[in-house]
C-alpha cells in the first residue's frame, strides 16, 4: 500500500450491531483511524443459517466494505469468522482480521489451569472453530464450549439486567462452572455488554472480551503493515445498516457511547 492508503478507513462488519463492542475498543485505542461499519441487520440471526450462506453473506459484505476503499477489513462477527475468514483471506487483496484467533490467542494466554470455556451461537459453537484455534495453539488445552442462542434477543430488547437474564446466563454457564474452567471466552461481540452479569456468576473465572483482543490485534497489524493513520487526532465513523430499526440510533449510541446515525444502505450496492 503506498502513502496514500494510512488515511483510508478500517472496514468491519457484523450480522447486526454487536460488531460495534469492537469498533468501541478501537475508538479507545486508535481514536484516530477512520471507520467504516456495516451491520447487515435485514439479514440476522447469522447463527441459525448454513455456512455456505454464511460464507455468501460475508462475501457480498466485503464486497460493499471494499466499495468504501477500506485499507483492512475485521470480520466482527464469530459466527462469520468462523465459516469464511480464511475464506475471504485466500482472494482479498487486504488484511483480513477474524474475530476466532483473536478470542483463541487472548484465552491461550489467560488460563493457567488449561481448561477454557466458550459460549456462542449455534452456528460458532457447532464449527468448533474455537476448540481448533486453542487447541492448535496449545494442544495440551481442554476446551469446554456451550451454544447460548438466548444470549443475543436478550441483549438486543435491552433485557441485559433483567432477572429473566441472569437466570438464563445461570443454566448455561453452570456446565462450565461444573467442568472446572479458570477462563471463558465470550464467543459473540454482543457478549461483552453481558460482562458484570456473567462475572457475577463466574466469579475468579478470567473472562476473554474478542472485541478487546481484535482491537489490539487490528492496531499491531496496522502497525507492522505501516498503514496507521498519520496527522490525524480524531477519525471519523461511519455506521451503515442494511436494514432499520426505529431504535437503531439509541443502540449505537449503547454500544459506543457516541452519537452516530446509521445509513441505510441500498442493497444493489453489494448483492452479488
Amino acid at each position: 500500500m503506498n502513502e496514500l492508503s494510512k488515511n483510508r478507513p478500517v472496514g468491519l462488519f457484523d450480522s447486526g450491531i454487536g460488531g460495534l463492542t469492537v469498533v468501541k475498543e478501537m475508538m479507545r485505542i486508535m481514536p484516530y483511524e477512520d471507520i467504516v461499519y456495516f451491520g447487515d441487520t435485514a439479514r440476522l440471526p447469522y447463527g441459525s443459517k448454513s455456512n455456505r450462506l454464511i460464507k455468501s453473506f460475508s462475501v457480498e459484505n466485503s464486497i460493499f466494505l471494499n466499495s468504501k476503499n477500506v485499507k483492512m477489513i475485521v470480520v466482527a462477527c464469530n459466527t462469520a469468522s468462523a465459516a469464511s475468514a480464511d475464506y475471504l483471506r485466500s482472494f482479498i487483496k487486504l488484511p483480513v482480521i477474524g474475530v476466532i484467533e483473536c478470542g483463541a490467542s487472548g484465552a491461550v494466554r489467560a488460563t493457567k489451569n488449561k481448561r477454557v470455556g466458550v459460549i456462542g451461537t449455534k452456528s460458532t459453537i457447532n464449527s468448533g472453530a474455537y476448540s481448533k484455534s486453542i487447541t492448535h495453539i496449545d494442544p495440551l488445552i481442554k476446551v469446554f464450549e456451550v451454544a447460548t442462542p438466548l444470549l443475543v434477543p436478550l441483549v438486543e430488547e435491552d433485557w441485559i439486567h433483567r432477572d429473566i437474564t441472569s437466570h438464563i446466563l445461570r443454566e448455561y454457564l453452570q456446565p462450565l462452572i461444573e467442568n472446572d474452567i479458570d477462563t471463558l471466552i465470550l464467543g459473540c461481540t454482543h457478549y461483552p455488554l453481558l460482562k458484570e452479569q456473567i462475572s457475577s456468576i463466574t466469579g475468579n473465572i478470567a473472562l476473554v472480551d474478542s472485541a478487546e483482543e481484535v482491537a489490539l490485534l487490528v492496531l499491531n497489524t496496522l502497525r507492522i503493515q505501516n498503514i496507521l493513520a498519520e496527522n490525524k487526532e480524531t477519525g471519523s465513523i461511519k455506521i451503515f445498516l442494511s436494514d432499520l430499526h426505529p431504535e437503531s440510533s439509541k443502540w449505537v449510541r449503547e454500544f459506543i457511547g457516541k452519537e452516530v446515525v446509521p445509513d441505510l444502505i441500498d442493497k444493489e450496492q453489494y448483492r452479488l
